[in-house]
């Protein structure tokens, strides 16, 4: 039996404690970035990214099955616009991703970490926060979405409660972009929200 191709839009490093200069992978590293974290399969890369193909996306998924899964359907699609990298979401917006240099972030379905004993491993916490806001760029936006309510409310509250962000209308993804875990959930219940960075004014302070 053969193994299955692995993708050619992939994103290689061998440094892991700079930033990395994402854009430099893309043909047209001028454009707009945007970032899906846990990107999955790529149902909602390969949609969104043929879109607005003005626009530059990465995807950043953990599990290598997956990066090559989700490569090579935008492969298939021809999106020359869609790269990959294989790092977990915290440690890569954390501290690989440089600052002032994402237009959009996209978390959709993160892990829930259900059982009470395993929640600190959960994406969004205070340090998380301070990730988002020096990687964003000046009205940058976060969507989320998940299927697990509790989780939904822990980060809802906590970027209402952050000043250095507002709230806007939630995104609503088209029927093409519905992720493959969306498509699973399809029968609970969902939370969305998004929420802009706000401008800061040459004092510092958020406007």
């Amino acid at each position: 039996m053969s193994k299955k191709k692995k993708t050619t839009l992939r994103v290689q490093s061998d440094n892991w404690i700079d930033p990395l200069d994402f854009k430099a992978e893309f043909p047209h590293p001028e454009r707009p970035f945007e970032v899906d974290i846990g990107s999955g399969k790529g149902r909602f890369l390969a949609a969104r990214s043929g879109e607005f193909a003005e626009t530059n996306f990465l995807g950043i998924e953990r599990q290598l099955l997956r990066v090559n899964t989700s490569g090579r359907r935008c492969e298939r699609a021809g999106r020359e616009n869609v790269r990959l990298f294989r790092m977990e979401g915290y440690y890569a917006i954390s501290y690989l991703m440089p600052s002032d240099y994402v237009a959009n972030y996209y978390f959709f379905f993160p892990d829930p970490w259900p059982k009470d004993r395993h929640q600190g491993n959960r994406l969004f916490n205070e340090p998380f926060m301070n990730a988002l806001h020096r990687t964003l760029q000046a009205e940058g936006c976060l969507y989320v979405a998940t299927d697990h309510l509790p989780y939904f409310d822990e980060i809802h509250e906590l970027l209402r409660n952050d000043v250095r962000f507002e709230e806007i209308e939630a995104f609503t993804p088209n029927d093409e972009e519905r992720t493959d875990f969306e498509l699973i959930f399809s029968h609970k219940q969902i939370g969305r929200c998004s929420f802009r960075k706000r401008k800061e004014r040459r004092d510092g302070v958020v406007e």
